[in-house]
């Protein structure tokens, strides 16, 4: 009988899964039957804009965080894939920080080469998944939201791609319930002109919050104040941005902080993180970690260790992106595909209690980024996935760190080395904080 194998999610994971699949058989390998599900319409995961929040069409949460106008907040060079490069997809070289549209397209190019979306059941909500220890079988229940029916089958192996940047933590504070003005997740951010002259304040130190206050603050807010938990950011922010010790209370439009100042805001935006969030696992299936560089229970950062049929990925904290959930894809791929033997339940289990260690030893930011280096260096290194100068790719990120410390409003006028190519990004033709058009038309468009 045929191998079937599930994937639920068709974002960048899910994608790299199909492809590592379908490289396999471009090589004349014998591969599964997979089947993808897909919740949205189209591809694309996060990368997929869309104007709704709350509830999508279908009355279900909707998955995207994404935003207008959002730019890449890491360089381009250490998420290329090592199959398809910017240069081939662009047939030229491109700045460092693509924004939302570019990065969608290059996404996309590479799945259109690929020729898999046959491969993808798009309005399907997979709803639960069931193991059964008597047939070695996963039960999948999906609802096709566009035809309103539900279906059932039945699967060998079941990968896990649907990310976990899509449900919302949201906190409350004293006097949420009585605010004068308006309260969002990030989740659920979508325009940064919607705050053009208000006073924001930001509860948060994530990248969201640089990112969302940083968005608002070029699109014309009158002021950005940033209240967090434990430590600043400490960035040299303009003049009409401040970053004060934990929100207290709020009272009509004042927002109190724990050191006895005050702030009269019109929004509150929560960039709070988000919950590793899985309704359709039952508890024996179901991932449950913090967001951090080593999950807890899967062997190799994707093997879920109480059932080795079922894989999980790209949930770890990341630096590291596309090229990463790319490693993970093949190595799935190849254990499905019996390339690779797993080792013993207690190695397995082993395995990510050394990776957390490994983890909490590490001093700063440039650690975690060689950290997370060589876990894909090591993916790597037991498939045919291309190999990268993975170190060019870690100097990119170390130079971005760099930058963002010298600039946080310019740092994206820098260009790195690809580590694919050897080609050094050229300058992008406007500054970032002047670049109000973040379509691919206008991106692209000649000096």
């Amino acid at each position: 009988m045929t191998t079937r194998v599930a994937i639920i999610g068709a974002g960048p994971s899910g994608l790299a899964q199909l492809r590592a699949f379908q490289s396999a058989e471009a090589k004349g390998a014998e591969v599964p039957e997979v089947v993808c599900y897909e919740k949205q319409e189209d591809w694309g995961g996060l990368w997929r804009y869309t104007w709704r929040t709350g509830t999508d069409e279908a009355g279900d949460p909707c998955h995207a965080s994404m935003y207008r106008y959002l730019w890449s907040n890491g360089p381009k060079e250490g998420l290329e894939f090592a199959d398809y490069t910017f240069d081939e997809h662009f047939g030229k070289p491109i700045a460092s920080y693509p924004p939302r549209a570019v990065l969608y397209d290059y996404i996309e190019g590479r799945i259109r080469k690929a020729g898999i979306r046959d491969k993808i059941r798009f309005n399907n909500l997979v709803r639960d998944v069931r193991y059964n220890e008597d047939t070695g079988k996963f039960a999948v229940v999906a609802r096709d939201t566009a035809e309103d029916r539900e279906s059932e089958e039945s699967f060998d192996y079941v990968v896990v791609a649907t990310g976990h940047f899509s449900t919302p933590n949201v906190p409350y504070y004293d006097g949420f319930d009585s605010f004068d003005g308006r309260i969002l997740h990030a989740h659920d951010f979508r325009d940064a002109r919607e705050f053009i002259g208000m006073d924001i304040l930001i509860l948060g130190t994530s990248y969201s919050a640089e990112d969302i206050g940083s968005q608002c603050w070029k699109y014309g807010c009158k002021s950005v104040t940033v209240a967090h938990r434990t430590a600043p950011m400490g960035f040299d922010w303009p003049d009409n941005w401040q970053e004060v010790p934990k929100l207290e209370r709020v009272r009509g439009n004042t927002a109190w902080f724990i050191d006895g100042t005050s702030k009269d805001v019109d929004a509150i935006i929560l960039c709070t993180g988000y919950k590793i969030h899985f309704p359709f696992l039952p508890d024996d299936l179901r991932l449950s970690s913090a967001n951090r560089l080593a999950t807890a229970d899967l062997y190799k950062g994707v093997v879920w260790n109480r059932n080795p049929r079922l894989f999980y990925l790209g949930m770890q904290d990341q630096w590291y992106t596309f090229n990463m959930f790319d490693a993970q894809a093949w190595y799935v791929r190849d254990v499905i595909m019996d390339r690779i033997e797993l080792p013993s339940r207690v190695v397995m289990e082993q395995d990510p209690k050394d990776r957390e260690a490994a983890e909490d030893a590490l001093e700063d930011d440039y650690q975690c980024i060689a950290y997370q280096g060589d876990y894909v260096r090591e993916l790597i290194a037991d498939t045919d996935y291309p190999s990268f100068d993975i170190d060019a790719a870690n100097e990119a990120f170390y130079q971005w760190k760099k930058h963002k410390k010298e600039n946080i409003m310019a740092f994206r006028d820098n260009g790195y080395v690809s580590p694919m190519t050897g080609t050094m990004a050229p300058p992008h033709h406007t500054k970032w904080v002047d670049a109000m058009d973040d379509s691919m038309e206008s991106y692209l468009q000649a000096d």
